[in-house]
């Protein structure tokens, strides 16, 4: 097979923790059989500055090459544009340079530059949907469409998340929700239309309670003041948006008042003051959290201190379409999870292994019937939570299954 040449478009930073779970490993998975990947991403200034090293490691082994244009978050919508501008010239310059042969691409601005170089330059095209963009920008509270302005804005990429749909050469999901949900849609002329569910993997390999370092954990464990007969129930991920941080500090309050050795370990890059203030909100003592930032490296060995595992989303219509990458790497260390329905195909994995509890609705009485059981020692057994997420998360048949799609694209 000729190398094939492939440029990758990201409006998510490959300095954020998402580009360095969600898209490095895939291209580098890919890379061994023969593609050759330059990931365009757009980075946020201070993280670039903080982690271009560490990224540039990541890739070093692979035949990976990395472009970063900044990230501009202000001013709203014209920011935006000006991005996408941006992102735009670089991918044309990139194309003069290179001659890829595809553009694989995230949602979002992404998607418009690939449009563009397929119309203009008859580039394949990878529609890689990690979710419904418009929607979620809507239901995380980004886009008030009560504003005229959104409201156009909403319209134009729900426009454009069609016509990727029906122009790419392939298309790529995360839940088998979200499937079937597209091939309802009526707008689409010939469903169905072709799509391919990936669901967010984890590399098993790094999560896996089998390979803890030791050195580290106690390191760790010293640094947090974690004692041995400490309860812990961690937090993996950002904070705002649609994560329910204010409904997950009740429910941390409520296990504090039930269980006196409980603390709360939030292992996030970001939003440290919202946890403060959410906890102060629901008078969950400062002495019960734990906050740390963890490098991906260090992810593990911090969830490996975890009895359980919580994540509450809000359930609106765009998390169908959500695989939060967390459930994944928290199923691969064999840990029971706390969270909700309503978000992609968590409830049915989370029920198929018997990995968790899932609650119906944020309400007190929901909350004392799931601490209750976990109070009564409800069993969870490790290995076979581990085994859902070899299952359903494994990035070895992810990149399997991306290398099926690209065979397919390129008729090999």
């Amino acid at each position: 097979m000729a190398i094939k040449k492939i440029l990758f478009i990201s409006y998510d930073g490959m300095t954020d923790p998402l580009g360095q779970s969600q898209v490095i490993p895939y291209l580098a998975g890919l890379s061994k059989y023969g593609y050759e990947f330059t990931i365009l991403s757009c980075d946020k200034p201070e993280k670039y500055l903080a982690n271009k090293a560490y990224v540039q490691n990541l890739i070093a082994p692979y035949s990976i090459k990395w472009i970063s244009i900044p990230y501009h978050k202000n001013p709203p919508v014209l920011s935006s544009i000006y991005d996408f501008i941006q992102l735009k010239k670089k991918a044309i310059k990139i194309y003069h340079q290179e001659k890829f042969d595809m553009v694989h691409t995230r949602v979002g601005l992404p998607t418009l530059v690939a449009l563009y170089l397929k119309q203009k330059y008859k580039v394949k095209f990878l529609n890689d949907i990690r979710g419904f963009w418009a929607d979620e920008r809507v239901d995380g509270g980004m886009w008030n469409i009560k504003n005229p302005l959104y409201k156009i804005i909403y319209n134009f990429f729900k426009n454009k998340e069609t016509a990727c749909l029906i122009k790419a050469d392939y298309n790529i999901c995360l839940t088998d929700v979200a499937k079937k949900e597209i091939h309802s849609w009526k707008n689409i002329p010939v469903q169905p239309v072709a799509i391919e569910v990936i669901p967010c993997s984890v590399d098993l390999k790094l999560f896996d309670p089998e390979n803890i370092n030791t050195n580290l954990q106690q390191v760790l464990k010293k640094e947090l003041h974690i004692s041995d007969g400490d309860f812990i129930i961690s937090y993996l991920g950002s904070i705002g948006g649609w994560y329910l941080t204010k409904e997950m500090m009740q429910f941390c309050k409520i296990v504090s008042d039930k269980i006196p050795l409980a603390k709360f370990m939030f292992i996030s890059p970001n939003g440290h003051d919202m946890i403060a203030e959410a906890a102060a909100l629901y008078g969950l003592s400062a002495d019960k959290l734990i906050v740390k930032q963890g490098k991906r490296h260090e992810i593990p060995t911090l969830l490996s201190f975890s009895n359980y595992s919580i994540f509450f989303i809000k359930p609106c219509y765009s998390k169908i379409s959500s695989s939060p990458t967390k459930h994944g790497e928290i199923m691969a260390m064999g840990i029971p999870v706390i969270t909700n329905n309503g978000i992609g195909d968590v409830e049915k994995i989370v029920t198929a292994y018997n990995a968790g509890y899932v609650i119906n609705e944020f309400s007190t009485t929901s909350f004392n019937s799931i601490i209750d059981k976990i109070i009564a020692g409800n069993h969870f057994d490790k290995v076979t939570i581990r085994n859902g997420a070899k299952d359903f998360y494994d990035l070895e048949i992810a990149v399997e299954k991306y290398k099926k799609v690209y065979a397919k694209i390129f008729n090999d």
